[in-house]
């Protein structure tokens, strides 16, 4: 394939589109304009980002830590906060089988609320995913160090942005088949997990004898910490879900995205929660919550003590796994996300040029400056991991929680409009609206209010909302400039 030489469709030009002022809203079929990207994702690709886009090394090496602070609770913890993350997806997907879009809820926000709402979501997840990446890169190369020596970590790191950067250049679809079997190995991992502990719960397996709840029970009960543990947990525990978003971002490239978005969202936010909470409750039963510790993996400690060989590097492997797949899915997501900004006028225009013979291809030139933003903070991260990058980690911790409310403000808005013009594109709906989506609303500041009230957390939220309040400036100056042309 070769560069095309201009889209195949004209961007939104500034000061028209969708936006809260000034918009039509959606049309009557409550779609936004085709997509110039090529239809390469199957369902079954969609699926499985859905089920495994969000199982990473958070879940499989940092549950250790909310284990600590909230014991048994955790699955409570888990619970509520996979329950948020489950409100916010299913608003998302309504908005999304309704008007699928590249930009997802950054095309959403700036129809419900303005430009000024779709310009900074779109930039601030952007951020999010560029300097997330650069984590999951190293944090792969330590390991892939670690089996072999004698190549150091920055070289590992080259290797994998060189082949993922190849691999999203080429076509969507590796994209998608990349992700499928990253997704399936995973989710195969935690079945696996979780029918071992069952076993080892009732005493099913060699030299075992059935546990019953005295690990629920004992070692200070089940709130050891009380109910200040288990808010704790929740605050460790949150961000683990970010990533489901991308599966929204990637409907837009199926043959029939409003189905495919509808399906993925429903097999996904239920098995994900199973998956998860599943996970914690096999964990505190088998093993005394004290037996955990921040930084050590659970999995390893349940997987040891009920005697499977070599668990340690099982886990390393699947980390490993789960490491590239986060790489891979934010390198796809932050060039979808930028390509769409540059369509509707908020980024430069010379992203928009997609591979193809006007069928539609991919956004080179967007997966182009994602990865090389993404580049430079490998080298923060491997130059001043303790100090610059950490800063610019900081300021991207909170950003999640921002994203998620304006998807439910946009929601809530959206939702009236397509029940008085395109009742008929609702194919997916929240559950209880609009209660359900006004409760999501007031928890997402609840957890700010909570983060600033924990020492380890307060940075966190400070950087990032010094990262958003610039961001919000620069759309109120974007917005005062169109107003006066």
């Amino acid at each position: 394939m070769h560069d095309a030489s201009s889209p195949t469709h004209s961007p939104v030009p500034p000061g028209s589109g969708p936006s809260g002022s000034g918009s039509s809203g959606p049309g009557p079929s409550g779609a936004l304009p085709p997509e110039p990207l090529a239809h390469g994702l199957k369902q079954r690709h969609l699926t499985m980002l859905g089920l495994g886009g969000v199982i990473g090394a958070g879940l499989f090496v940092g549950s250790g830590a909310g284990i600590a602070v909230a014991g048994p609770a955790i699955v409570v913890s888990y619970l509520i906060a996979g329950t948020l993350a489950m409100l916010v997806m299913r608003m998302l997907g309504e908005m999304s089988a309704a008007m699928p879009a590249s930009g997802s809820f950054s095309v959403h926000a700036e129809r419900a609320l303005g430009r000024w709402a779709g310009f900074s979501v779109g930039w601030l997840y952007w951020f999010l995913l560029v300097v997330v990446l650069a984590v999951e890169a190293t944090a792969a190369a330590q390991i892939a160090h670690a089996w072999v020596p004698a190549v150091e970590p920055w070289l590992w790191v080259l290797l994998f942005m060189v082949v993922f950067t190849v691999a999203n250049l080429a076509a969507v679809k590796n994209f998608g088949e990349f992700e499928f079997w990253f997704a399936a190995l995973k989710v195969t991992a935690i079945v696996v997990f979780l029918a071992l502990g069952l076993l080892a719960v009732f005493g099913v397996l060699p030299d075992t004898d059935p546990v019953g709840l005295t690990n629920l029970t004992g070692q200070g009960g089940f709130l050891p910490n009380g109910w200040g543990g288990v808010v704790s947990g929740v605050l460790t525990v949150v961000f683990a879900f970010g990533g489901l978003e991308v599966l929204t971002i990637a409907a837009a490239e199926t043959d029939d995205p409003a189905r495919a978005v509808g399906r993925a969202v429903r097999s996904a936010v239920v098995r994900i929660l199973f998956f998860y909470v599943g996970s914690m409750l096999v964990i505190v039963t088998v093993l005394p919550w004290t037996a955990q510790r921040a930084g050590l993996s659970p999995y390893v400690k349940v997987l040891d003590a009920i005697g499977v060989p070599s668990a340690g590097q099982i886990m390393n492997i699947v980390v490993f796994v789960a490491l590239l797949s986060a790489l891979n899915a934010n390198l796809y997501g932050s060039s979808r996300m930028v390509f769409s900004l540059a369509e509707r006028g908020e980024a430069p225009r010379a992203l928009l040029k997609v591979s193809g013979n006007g069928a539609g291809g991919v956004p080179r030139r967007a997966v182009l400056a994602s990865v090389s933003f993404g580049f430079a903070s490998v080298l923060l991260n491997l130059r001043w991991p303790d100090s610059v990058f950490l800063y610019l980690l900081n300021s991207v911790g909170a950003v999640l929680l921002f994203v998620w409310g304006l998807i439910a403000a946009s929601q809530l808005r959206l939702r009236r409009r397509l029940e008085r013009e395109a009742p008929g594109a609702l194919a997916l709906r929240m559950w209880c609206f609009p209660y359900l989506t006004w409760l999501t609303l007031a928890a997402l500041p609840a957890v700010l209010l909570l983060m600033l009230t924990d020492d380890a957390a307060r940075p966190q939220v400070l950087w990032s909302a010094g990262a958003t309040g610039l961001v919000l400036l620069v759309a109120a100056v974007r917005e005062l400039r169109a107003r006066k042309a």
